[in-house]
């Protein structure tokens, strides 16, 4: 809420390394309806994907991970009649709030909807979702020596209904304003709404299924074919250094934004970098070991592993992934450092 008290005032002048990232972001969203009317099939395989990873991923960002992939792929499947852990329950709490905003009919923004989400996410839990804190919260971080250091301190309980309908007030308005990127709005929502901390448990994955439901709704679909949570889950030590140094003040609506949106316009705009990788390798001819060969040369880390080519190339099997990978190996182009399933390759500089 605080963040659009005097919006024109904070954020009226974007720096330059943010301005660069909105054009890579604006770049990647004008691309996105030629993909949907040439690749459908792609796009597809790429949304299911990223919403198992996206679900996998912001659960654990929360320390609630299922060890067992194929108990966690029954899950997240909707195959599970009987969920045995608290791990297991919430999983599948994340995937009902995830797949209901997937739907056209979760809007419009409002307070119901935010309620809705939180009971969604604790639907198969004994604790009782969809109700605001009834006690005050403090966020915490713990150190590796086991002390806790507050981060910063929510709304009070008492403020927190009002709190939370003034924000989605100011959200819906701004936004239909037009005076300001969505993407930087967006942003900002999940800043006041991480901060508000309206629930005693599940703020956090709230509001990353929103941040993807607010994106898609102001036209910037990317994150139905690339997992932000997966994204924000790699850089989780930027992620809360980013809220800590935004968070500064912010009761007082005098707070500084740019910090976290830095962090969060950098993480969209990789989004749509992992796109275009996605998609331009799709485009590439030949064969299937051909697709591999060109992703490994030119658009792998130098140090990748067989996940990242079937990340990156839904559609290519493991066998003709490994396939091309040996061919590769025979050549010298590649060179494995290790064997099973966690083993890494290396790229080997090409001369010339």
């Amino acid at each position: 809420m605080q963040s659009f008290t005097d919006l024109d005032q904070l954020i009226g002048a974007v720096p330059f390394a943010i301005v660069t990232d909105l054009r890579t972001v604006d770049i990647g969203r004008g691309s996105e309806a030629l993909y949907r009317d040439k690749l459908p099939a792609l796009l597809t395989s790429l949304a299911d994907r990223a919403r198992v990873a996206s679900i996998e991923a912001s659960s654990a960002i929360e320390g609630v991970v299922v060890e067992d992939r194929a108990r966690a792929a029954e899950i997240l499947a909707g195959r599970a009649t009987t969920l045995h852990t608290r791990s297991e329950q919430e999983l599948a709490g994340y995937r009902a709030a995830l797949d209901y905003l997937y739907q056209e009919a979760w809007r419009p923004l409002n307070t119901g909807l935010i309620l809705h989400l939180h009971r969604l996410l604790f639907g198969y839990t004994q604790m009782p979702g969809g109700t605001f804190k009834q006690v005050d919260n403090v966020v915490v971080d713990r150190l590796p020596d086991g002390t806790k250091v507050k981060r910063f301190t929510p709304v009070s309980a008492q403020q927190t209904p009002s709190y939370v309908d003034e924000l989605v007030t100011r959200y819906v308005s701004t936004a239909a304003a037009n005076r300001h990127h969505p993407v930087l709005l967006v942003g900002l929502f999940a800043l006041d709404l991480l901060t508000i901390h309206p629930f005693p448990d599940g703020n956090g994955r709230i509001t990353r299924a929103l941040t993807n439901a607010l994106l898609q709704d102001a036209g910037y679909d990317v994150t139905r074919y690339v997992s932000l949570e997966t994204s924000v889950a790699r850089s989780a030590d930027a992620y809360y250094a980013a809220l800590l140094d935004s968070t500064h003040g912010w009761h007082d609506a005098a707070h500084d934004p740019w910090p976290w949106l830095r962090y969060f316009t950098r993480t969209v705009a990789d989004s749509y970098e992992q796109f275009a990788t996605l998609t331009a390798t799709a485009r590439v001819g030949g064969s299937k070991q051909d697709r591999v060969r060109t992703y490994v040369l030119e658009h792998a880390p130098v140090t990748f592993r067989i996940a990242d080519i079937r990340a990156a190339l839904p559609g290519v099997s493991d066998p003709t992934i490994r396939l091309a990978l040996n061919q590769m190996k025979a050549e010298g182009s590649v060179e494995a450092d290790g064997a099973g399933r966690g083993a890494t390759w290396t790229r080997h500089a090409r001369s010339g």
